[in-house]
């Protein structure tokens, strides 16, 4: 494992402090629940990982989820929600940083991108079905749900939102790193020097 350095430290604190701004800007996708909402703060993460390698992905997600909950806070102060975006954030880019540094092809990236989001997607559903949602249900005083309606409710919308989630913060991404590349490029050279 590499270490970092100072440089490092700035532009992860930077990333970061993107990752927050831009997870303030969210929108919902209208035939699902409302609070299921797509915003592109695993922009930053992702630029981290290619950057700094896949810590610095996790440092981002942490830093974000944690700037987030102190600053605008959670539904009756549990993090529940911070939690499950930190975890949703990393299972994203965690995969596509280690499919693309294994692919040596022209559409690696996007093929790691792809992978990420479906490994997302349904690592997520896995875990909102056996613990965000009972979590959500327990803690904040949810309406009680049955077993078959959260199953329902996990593979209708949950999982579905999720890949479409994903496939959209891929194109965003893609735009954006075909415009990055260079400098991103060049700042991995730096680091290895």
């Amino acid at each position: 494992m590499k270490k970092f350095n100072t440089r490092s430290f700035v532009a992860i604190g930077m990333l970061s402090s993107l990752s927050f701004v831009l997870m303030l800007i969210k929108f919902p996708i209208p035939p699902f629940p409302a609070y299921l909402t797509v915003d592109f703060s695993d922009i930053p993460a992702l630029i981290a990982a290619l950057m700094f390698g896949p810590l610095a992905a996790i440092i981002v997600e942490l830093i974000k989820n944690i700037l987030d909950y102190l600053m605008i806070g959670s539904e009756a102060g549990i993090p529940i929600g911070n939690f499950s975006n930190f975890l949703a954030g990393t299972m994203f880019v965690l995969p596509t940083y280690y499919v693309f540094k294994k692919l040596k092809i022209k559409w690696g990236l996007a093929v790691s991108l792809i992978v990420g989001s479906i490994f997302m997607a349904v690592f997520m559903s896995v875990l909102n079905y056996v613990a965000i949602l009972p979590a959500y249900i327990i803690l904040l005083g949810w309406d009680p749900m049955s077993t078959s309606d959260l199953r329902q409710l996990v593979v209708a919308a949950i999982l579905p939102f999720n890949i479409i989630k994903g496939l959209i913060v891929t194109l965003i991404f893609l735009l954006v790193y075909s415009r990055m590349r260079n400098w991103i490029d060049k700042q991995v050279v730096y680091r290895n020097i």
